[in-house]
């Protein structure tokens, strides 16, 4: 039988079974056994090249050169992460919310933050705090639907997944995209302060207008770094507001914590960089500069 070869994305990996979508059709697929040797797994997003042996049974062979990828849970191809975060239970955290952003941002992901919850506090002043900075916000009602619309505009034709702490309202947001989904949303755990019945899985859905999105199963604060690292040299770079103060600090080895000359604390001072923010960039240096310490003692 002649080899047939189908060139698709990947929609869903689950224990080295693949979906993968292609102009033909569905296909489930293993993978090669030479992505293993070589320490790479095809992931959701993944573009890939699919081949049918002898036998007929479909081979993912080949995985096409990936734009960005996010280690856990691994996604790959990002156009945006829609971060999403609730008002209460779990309210907003800007240290969680800045290290996601800083990592899409490094990876050239567009972050979008979207606010849920909203009815029951305000959350004007967290808005604001990335607002200023240029990024969007959008204001989400899962019960009234309110805010779907421009949710929808904004993920049209684009590859996105929603991202967030569990309990904010990731599924109940797929529901109102796919109302035959019927994701399951759980309760919020007074103790550990996460959601119940929540994704277990990264997976693609076909958005009616072109484009996919996918849910992400949720993550506790100690669990926001398994998203990506990012260099203690390279993290002044994923703060785009500090862009316009970077050239002109008075030393070209500025790490913007306590250095005469340095423009980026003047700004902060001055009410041009947001508190915030400043203070999740010094919390988030000194943890890579500690990796990076303890990565080297390590070798």
């Amino acid at each position: 039988m002649e080899k047939k070869f189908f060139e698709g994305v990947i929609t869903k990996a689950v224990g080295g079974n693949y979906t993968v979508v292609t102009t033909d059709g569905v296909l489930t697929c293993n993978a090669r056994g030479i992505f293993r040797k070589n320490k790479i797994s095809p992931s959701a997003g993944d573009n890939v090249i699919v081949t049918t042996e002898e036998n007929n049974i479909p081979l993912i062979s080949e995985i096409k050169e990936r734009k960005n990828y996010i280690i856990r849970p691994p996604i790959a191809n990002l156009d945006m992460a829609l971060i999403v975060s609730s008002a209460v239970d779990p309210a907003p955290n800007t240290l969680i919310t800045d290290k996601l952003i800083s990592i899409f941002e490094s990876k050239g992901i567009e972050p979008v933050i979207i606010l849920t919850k909203t009815d029951l506090e305000n959350c004007d002043s967290f808005a604001e705090i990335y607002r200023s900075c240029g990024f969007e916000v959008i204001y989400m009602d899962n019960v009234t639907g309110e805010g779907i619309e421009i949710i929808k505009k904004k993920i049209k034709g684009r590859t996105s997944a929603l991202i967030g702490n569990s309990g904010v309202g990731k599924s109940s947001l797929m529901n109102i995209l796919f109302p035959d989904l019927k994701t399951d949303t759980g309760d919020i755990s007074k103790k550990l302060g996460r959601g119940r019945h929540t994704t277990r899985q990264v997976e693609f859905y076909a958005l009616p207008d072109g484009g996919y999105i996918a849910d992400t199963p949720g993550f506790s604060t100690v669990e926001v770094s398994k998203y990506g690292f990012i260099p203690k040299d390279e993290l002044q770079y994923s703060f785009r507001e500090f862009e316009e103060y970077l050239s002109g600090c008075q030393f070209r080895d500025c790490v913007h914590l306590k250095e005469k000359g340095c423009l980026i604390t003047k700004a902060v001072e001055e009410g041009k960089i947001q508190i915030s923010r400043y203070e999740s960039y010094k919390r988030m240096y000194d943890e890579a500069d500690k990796l990076n310490e303890w990565e080297f003692k390590s070798k």
